[in-house]
């Protein structure tokens, strides 16, 4: 079976005039780095994430500095400021966000458990690619019924690259409300950054998420795949353009995350880039299954 391979951008640009274009993200309150900040130039594909010392550099064309910026991390504003400024200054300090917490009761034991989209490897198809700008791949969850229910464990599926060398991949773990009008991903429900990674040789990766008591919104929630800009997942490749027929090099991001097909209709595909949410649509040939991450969730009955 020929894998294919839907990639979330791909994007090139002429290296003419160009210029480097990095500086240092911080906290407004500590002056301390912020780390997997995602940085988005407005309406293009191009954007990069800072370092675990909270750096980023990327080459960009002078007439970007034209440009707005959208700034996005996990516990803080989201920060759109003009490209020009932030070359001069090299420096973004970012405000925490204000978020309230719900009560949780501790003592309260947990019931049945369920498996939400239960997956073998032999479900996975194809998978998710990044390259030119961070991205975050969101997957709905519905709550049928709306009784209440706690996330207890999550799993990933990943597909390796041989292009991709280094034995592991990071990337964030989100979790969203759901806006009970657009229905798209609204609020951040755990502000706690999750730092995950893919390793290579291993289908998937799962996490046990019992002990943050997440109770799952009546309107669902969105499980949040967040891909990071850094040189860690770098990997550089190489492929034939279908447009020109002509070999290209392209700077991609580990990891892949995998990719099934399925008849259940509740599922619905969301993608998070330059400063907004996108509803990402793809169906099989005979028009009856759509292609979602291959995302599953065990919960518990609160």
């Amino acid at each position: 079976m020929r894998v294919l391979v839907f990639l979330l951008c791909v994007s090139s640009f002429s290296f003419a005039q160009n210029i480097d274009f990095g500086g240092l993200v911080v906290d407004a309150k500590t002056n301390k780095p912020i780390p997997y900040v995602n940085i988005s130039f407005l309406n293009t594909l191009t954007g990069t994430s800072t370092t675990e010392e909270g750096k980023f550099s990327l080459e960009i064309p002078n007439s970007y500095l034209a440009k707005e910026i959208h700034v996005s991390s996990l516990g803080y504003k989201d920060t759109v400021l003009l490209a020009s400024n932030l070359y001069k200054t090299k420096q973004l300090k970012m405000e925490e966000a204000t978020f309230e917490l719900e009560e949780v009761v501790i003592s309260k034991a947990l019931g049945e458990s369920q498996v939400l989209n239960p997956i073998t490897s032999y479900s996975i198809t194809s998978g998710f690619d990044s390259s030119s700008t961070p991205w975050v791949l969101a997957l709905y969850f519905p709550n049928i019924g709306a009784s209440k229910k706690y996330l207890e464990t999550v799993t990933i599926f990943f597909r390796d690259k041989n292009e991709f060398k280094r034995d592991q991949a990071k990337f964030r773990l989100r979790f969203y409300s759901v806006n009970p009008i657009t229905k798209k991903p609204e609020k951040d429900l755990v502000q706690k950054s999750i730092i995950l990674e893919a390793v290579k040789s291993y289908d998937y990766t799962s996490i046990d998420l019992s002990s943050l008591k997440l109770k799952i919104p009546p309107e669902g929630i969105y499980i949040g795949l967040e891909w990071l800009f850094i040189p860690y997942n770098w990997y550089r490749k190489d492929e034939k353009d279908q447009l020109t027929n002509k070999q290209r090099i392209e700077d991609r991001f580990a990891p892949t995350f995998g990719g099934m097909y399925t008849k259940n209709q509740n599922f619905k595909v969301m993608i998070y880039g330059m400063g907004e949410w996108r509803e990402f649509k793809v169906k099989s040939k005979d028009n009856t299954q759509n292609f979602i991450p291959a995302i599953s969730v065990k919960v518990a009955k609160g």
